[in-house]
């Protein structure tokens, strides 16, 4: 894997020194038209709102046509404050170009808004700025997926993905920001995979049905391009030839993705398997079943299930499947301390005096898995906290957030359970991409004795965060009280 790409050094250089434009700015109390009469005269297309030498917004030429629209012609007394957008992304002057560029990937932006130490407007840089520097970044990799003719010129991109994703680890990016934007390419790599098997083979998901991305995929938080794991839902009386061309697509998608690296599910969680694709009514009828007799089959078809999110196709049934769910576990409150229970059956391998427990025999023998270990804890526990709480979307990172503003969690707690996840998430990608780097698969396996005596100490309290987690879920859903 050509992971030493020579022009990576470019990445380097701080955001501050690509500020080359004049930074043209507006108070909130500007009028509509001296905004426009600044942009005009500028010939720009947007406004950076400062007040108190501080951004707070910004006000572009389409947010003047939208208050134009619905003004009817009147626009004496409106203010730039009443059209910006108050949703300003900013980016320190002294961090490097590379995360600039995944933070404007990220949130799917054109420029970001540049400040100081003190938090003061000092510029701006647009993506324009920044594709100059690097033909290899975010960016230009969006371009290149969107403009890919054949499933292999995607394998290729794919290969160019990785290489990306190790020039932002060796930045420090935020281990949240990368998953999230690892994702993202991994959406617009099926997405373009999907238009590529209709425009070329024929091959569609016909109206009426979609196709859903399950577990980490289904979440938004992929390392990598790991197991796929799909499923698809269609409505109860598509016709039997729309039925045949559903399986057509179901087995073709699974084929491609297997050729552009994506290996199929061990578990055969599928949805060129007949148990992964069913009609609305009968998967509505299976998730009840799960959530009734939550026998341990049916936890863990649950579990892989309950995150799931339409890639393509009619996404209102996503939304009846997600209320169907919900519905359930209100029925069915017991449900959900059994769960709670079975994810106890991971606690962190951690025993006395903090010594770690590694695996006795085969070829892990020595190794933690990370996943077993405490990835999979926080994530089924957190989404499991989510539901009870109606929440049934997002990483695990956004539900902890939302577990926090709702009183679920302390501040304390969320703190814990977040530096635990971010460490163990990011220990992981190093180590898949060290595997990748030698020739090798992707592992989720460390061994605590090679490394160094600061990452050790580093898991660690990581896996120690992790039981206090598992105390958080024992005591939430008072599991003394649940009978074995």
């Amino acid at each position: 894997m050509p992971y030493n790409v020579p022009e990576d050094s470019v990445l380097f250089v701080r955001v501050g020194t690509l500020c080359r434009r004049a930074l043209i700015s507006c108070r909130p109390e500007m009028t509509l038209l001296d905004a426009a009469r600044l942009m005009q005269m500028h010939d720009i297309t947007g406004l950076v709102v400062v007040e108190n030498e501080r951004p707070v917004g910004i006000f572009s030429i389409r947010d003047f046509r939208r208050l134009v629209a619905n003004s009817g012609g009147d626009l004496s007394g409106l203010t730039v404050r009443r059209g910006m957008t108050s949703c300003l992304i900013t980016i320190r002057d002294q961090e490097y170009a590379l995360n600039a560029i995944f933070t404007m990937a990220r949130h799917n932006i054109h420029r970001l808004g540049v400040v100081d130490a003190d938090g003061s407007l000092v510029g701006m840089i647009s993506d324009t700025d920044l594709l100059s520097l690097q033909t290899k970044t975010p960016l230009y990799l969006s371009s290149e997926i969107d403009a890919a003719t054949s499933i292999e010129q995607l394998r290729a991109i794919g290969c160019k993905i990785l290489d990306t994703v190790v020039l932002a680890t060796k930045a420090g990016a935020d281990i949240r920001g990368l998953v999230q934007l690892i994702s993202h390419f991994n959406d617009e790599m099926t997405q373009r995979l999907i238009y590529l098997l209709d425009k070329e083979e024929g091959i569609v998901l016909p109206a009426g049905a979609a196709y859903l991305a399950l577990g980490s995929e289904g979440r938004g938080e992929q390392t990598l391009r790991t197991d796929q794991d799909s499923a698809i839902v269609y409505a109860d009386r598509l016709p039997p030839e729309q039925i045949r061309s559903m399986e057509r697509f179901a087995r073709r998608m699974v084929e491609a993705l297997e050729i552009l690296g994506v290996p199929p599910c061990p578990g055969n969680t599928m949805a060129s398997n007949p148990q992964w694709r069913h009609s609305l009514s009968e998967w509505k009828e299976l998730i009840d079943r799960w959530i009734s007799v939550p026998k341990p089959e049916h936890m863990v078809n649950f579990g892989m299930f309950q995150d799931l999110r339409a890639m393509h196709g009619d996404s209102s049934l996503e939304q009846q499947l997600h209320d169907q769910i919900l519905a359930g576990v209100e029925r069915n409150a017991m449900f959900l301390a059994f769960v709670a229970r079975n994810i106890l059956r991971f606690p962190p391998p951690l025993g006395m005096f903090g010594r770690f427990r590694v695996e006795k025999n085969g070829e892990h023998r020595g190794k933690i898995d990370l996943k077993k270990a405490g990835i999979f804890a926080i994530t089924e526990g957190v989404s499991l906290l989510a539901l009870e709480a109606g929440i049934v979307r997002g990483t695990t990172w956004d539900k902890l957030e939302l577990l926090e503003k709702r009183g679920i969690l302390s501040g304390a707690d969320l703190e814990t359970v977040e530096d635990s996840f971010n460490y163990l998430v990011r220990l992981r990608l190093q180590r898949q991409l060290k595997a990748l780097a030698a020739g090798n698969p992707p592992s989720n396996h460390v061994d605590p004795l090679v490394m160094p005596d600061r990452e050790r100490d580093a898991l660690r309290a990581a896996l120690k965060g992790v039981g206090t987690f598992l105390n958080i879920i024992r005591n939430h859903f008072q599991l003394n009280l649940v009978s074995r």
